[in-house]
């Protein structure tokens, strides 16, 4: 049997801004790649104005319905498979205004709910990789945050035959590791490359921005995979949920070619191993003989 990563993601279109050239990878080198959805995204507005005058734009009366086919394309694009938790997008609320997070969404439901519908899908994919956000979510979503909450109990509780022993044989997933697409040294070396190669690129002023932004992040990646290859299939899913990601962002594209000599990797930081590793890596499978080898 192959080696299976898991990758946990809050809303659709985040499996294809975080790691999304890392599952193409690897769906590419014969490895199983499942990616789940914990909600459907159904709080999310349409944020590409190129799109918000067209007929299929207005779909999102059913806006779940719409997330659920970009969603559709995004996968196939990737060629991973899929699978949707079931919750409910908790929005995002404007504390300023006295907004709260609605009652029912995802980020609301008690954690053991959530966290045996996870446990559930491992004991049945059995991955030996997991993937997922840290603590503050990657950004202070409520989603985000639940994610990892919920990533980080199921990675635990996956392996324990006390916990929720309804849900399936137990299974110890070997790896755990939080996605760092947002490392601050990316961002500086992009940042310089571009300024040396096209000073004149407007693209300069939004990506210092970012530097500055993030200057003060430490970095804390220690596994870096190339996935220069899989670029344009990355950005193939990307624009794949038009809702989201205008065509033209300059958060998401940025010349491949380019970015291909100066920061050819994604990026993650290994958090929890049960098996032995060696630091800094350049595969997440490193340390985990295939099934084949462990029965050799």
């Amino acid at each position: 049997m192959p080696h299976r990563l898991l990758a946990v993601h809050a809303h659709p279109d985040d499996e294809s801004s975080k790691g999304a050239a890392t599952a193409a990878k690897y769906v590419a080198d014969g490895a199983q790649v499942l990616v789940v959805s914990c909600t459907g995204g159904e709080a999310g507005d349409i944020l590409n104005e190129q799109l918000s005058d067209t007929a299929k734009a207005r779909a999102h009366r059913d806006m779940a319905g719409f997330r659920r086919t970009e969603m559709a394309a995004a996968q196939a694009a990737l060629g991973i498979d899929h699978l949707w938790l079931g919750y409910h997008d908790s929005g995002l609320p404007d504390a300023e205004k006295g907004e709260t997070v609605r009652s029912g969404t995802f980020s609301t439901v008690p954690l053991e709910y959530s966290t045996e519908a996870l446990v559930r899908v491992i004991r049945r994919f059995r991955p030996h990789v997991l993937v997922t956000y840290d603590e503050n979510g990657g950004y202070p979503h409520p989603d985000h945050i639940r994610t990892h909450e919920v990533s980080v109990a199921a990675w635990r509780d996956a392996a324990d035959p006390d916990a929720y022993p309804d849900a399936g044989p137990v299974w110890s997933v070997a790896k755990l590791y939080y996605e760092r697409t947002m490392n601050p040294r990316r961002f500086s070396a992009f940042h310089d490359a571009l300024r040396e190669r096209e000073p004149e690129n407007p693209l300069l002023e939004q990506l210092g921005e970012w530097v500055a932004r993030f200057a003060d992040r430490p970095d804390l990646a220690t596994s870096h995979v190339d996935v220069h290859e899989y670029f344009d299939a990355r950005d193939a899913a990307l624009r794949a949920h038009a809702s989201q990601v205008p065509p033209d962002s300059p958060f998401f594209y940025w010349p491949n070619d380019l970015l291909a000599e100066v920061w050819p990797t994604e990026d993650y930081q290994l958090v929890e191993s049960r098996v032995p590793t060696e630091l800094p890596e350049s595969d997440l499978f490193a340390g985990i003989p295939s099934e084949e080898d462990a029965h050799a």
